[in-house]
């Protein structure tokens, strides 16, 4: 899988940096790599045979590294042709430089995709970086004194003895009162930020620049509901259909809720026409059928419902069953490969899954994202938590103070949580027409969009990455999210329904019983083996005078938590993180911190 890295200096000779350079290039998860230096810049891809591409056009020459897909290839390729370019590999790489050379930043505007880029002007000396309007791809930054270092992984930079392997009070709070949610553009190491979805930044000898090209607009819904069912069928399907090229072999993840249904029936009939039988695979864990509490959040079992739709549509299906202990123990490469804190067995369970996937199919397609602008959640559906002041998948800040007493949190940490919250409402857009409620739906599209589809975006993508396969995620198209956006809550929670729209839209091609399902999030594991493991891991390094743990964690409140003094009313964190997650954040909190190596400052 490929990764992007580089590095602009105006006061170095960049031939006599190798050595730095060669740190970042050797990064985990490089297919080997290739490597572009000027006198100023170096641009590093992990993709070696077509990257770095240089190209010369109208007396510059420019060089790009990317990575990505971009799904309207042909309909851009078409104009570019028209225009006299002639493509040679016809890859998206030469599709991405040419776009640019032609139409400058206004090429973002064109794409349709998922990608992270960067472009050296090799005359001009500057250097162009940006990232897909949703922000499924990353792309980090580092701004010191005489240039810039950028890069798709946290770990690229951390490579480079440029950057300072510090935590500040900002960081800290990050990670303890948010975590694993961060801010958008937030990097947690002091002075690492990411560019914000729909963002470019250009740098050159005048300075640093960071520009909005893409944002949720309101305008006036027009539609009526008969044409709004039919819009958001055909935008679903047209976003599915323009993402099921794959030369190497497509599977989807099912789980027999509505979007990983919808998804792999459309990829069924697809692949039919090609005589090609789709592959579908679900996760479990063992023994989970004897442990697995019912709740709100996860009110039952998918294995009725995942085969009630491979007999729908056909698919060869296979039901990967993950052992609770190397769950557990792969919580740390789960960390290793977010370059953070996570999720805990969230994101190792699915690591472990793509792992398996990936022996047979190089890509899969997921139906991540559809909750968050559709309405999925519970907190867009119980006005206690809709209008709540605060986070609604994560009002749990007096119980970390609690856990983390030994953190130094400077002002109040409550206040700091408000803040974070509060900056992200600010950047919704309004109707003067708006309802008070259609206000705060469209408030809460934005918490969603710029805090917890990017948590879940982060974990697909970074686990993806790690187990060598691309996961794809239609359902988090930029025309199916603008239309949401502007979509009236009545339209968009039909009949009172969570997704009642995308349920009414495909009432007629999906089974009843699918159709109708209560929603379901990502099964975890509910095995006191688990919850063992994690408990001690926890507990020991807690004791350990070289950890983290021990000077940040509360030993009575997590004595508390242990033995059930203290019990969560809410998750920790969404709507699967428990007493079992925290003590799997935990340890990845401190694997995360000796990893890097890191101070607080």
């Amino acid at each position: 899988m490929n990764i992007i890295a580089g590095r602009i200096d105006y006061s170095v000779d960049m031939k006599n940096e190798i050595v730095t350079l060669d740190q970042m290039l050797k990064t985990p998860r490089s297919d080997g790599g290739g490597l572009y230096i000027d006198d100023c810049a170096a641009l590093i891809s992990g993709e070696n045979k077509i990257q770095p591409l240089t190209i010369k056009s109208h007396m510059e020459e420019y060089t790009l590294v990317f990575t990505g897909q971009i799904y309207n290839k042909e309909d851009i390729s078409n104009q570019l042709f028209e225009l006299g370019y002639v493509f040679k590999e016809k890859s998206d790489t030469e599709l991405v430089l040419y776009s640019y050379i032609e139409w400058g930043r206004g090429c973002l505007t064109k794409f349709n995709g998922v990608f992270a880029l960067a472009i050296w002007a090799k005359n001009a000396k500057e250097l162009f970086l940006a990232r897909d309007r949703i922000g499924v791809k990353p792309l980090f930054f580092y701004r010191y004194k005489e240039g810039i270092l950028f890069g798709s992984l946290i770990k690229t930079l951390l490579a480079c003895r440029i950057v300072k392997k510090e935590v500040d009070r900002y960081g800290l709070k990050q990670l303890l009162l948010l975590g694993p949610a961060r801010s958008i553009g937030c990097g947690v190491i002091k002075g690492l930020q990411e560019l914000k979805p729909g963002e470019y930044l250009t740098y050159n000898k005048d300075g640093l620049k960071v520009n909005s090209y893409w944002s949720f607009v309101a305008t006036k819904h027009i539609d009526n509901l008969e044409t709004t069912i039919e819009k958001t069928r055909n935008l679903t399907i047209d976003a599915i259909n323009r993402q099921l090229d794959a030369p190497c072999g497509l599977s989807c993840m099912l789980s027999g809720g509505l979007d990983s249904s919808i998804i792999s029936m459309v990829a069924a009939k697809y692949l039919a026409k090609k005589n090609v039988t789709l592959d579908t695979y679900s996760v479990d864990y063992e023994d989970n059928e004897k442990y697995f509490e019912q709740n709100s959040f996860q009110p039952s079992q998918d294995n009725i419902y995942i085969d009630m739709m491979v007999d729908f549509i056909g698919s060869h299906h296979k039901y990967e069953v993950l052992d609770n202990i190397e769950v557990a123990k792969s919580i740390i490469d789960a960390a290793d490969a977010r370059d953070l804190p996570g999720m805990g067995d969230i994101d190792s369970s699915l690591l472990l899954f793509l792992k398996e996937i990936a022996k047979e199919h190089k890509v899969c397609v997921s139906g991540e994202c559809a909750d968050e602008i559709l309405g999925g959640y519970p907190w867009y559906h119980n006005d206690e938590l809709l209008y709540k002041n605060t986070f609604p998948w994560s009002d749990a800040t007096d119980m970390r103070k609690k856990l983390f007493a030994g953190a130094d949190f400077g002002d109040d940490a409550q206040e700091f949580v408000q803040n974070e919250y509060k900056k992200t409402v600010k950047y919704t857009d309004y109707l003067d027409t708006d309802s008070n409620k259609n206000r705060r739906i469209r408030e809460m599209f934005m918490l969603n969009f710029n805090w917890f589809m990017q948590t879940l975006l982060e974990r697909s993508d970074r686990m993806s990455v790690y187990a060598g396969i691309e996961v794809r995620v239609p359902l988090c198209d930029y025309h199916l999210a603008e239309y949401a956006f502007n979509m009236p809550w009545e339209f968009k929670a039909l009949y009172g329904r969570e997704k009642g729209i995308l349920r009414e839209a495909f009432k007629d091609l999906l089974p009843k019983d699918i159709v109708f399902r209560k929603k379901n999030p990502y099964p975890k594991t509910y095995n006191p083996v688990f919850n063992k493991y994690v408990e001690t891991k926890a507990q020991s390094l807690i004791g350990y005078k070289g950890s983290i743990l021990s000077h940040l964690v509360d030993k009575n409140f997590f004595n508390d938590l242990k033995e059930n003094r203290v019990v969560l009313k809410s998750p920790w964190y969404g709507q699967l993180m428990r007493t079992p997650q925290i003590f799997a954040y935990l340890i990845q909190l401190d694997f995360f911190f000796r990893k890097y190596n890191l101070t607080l400052v």
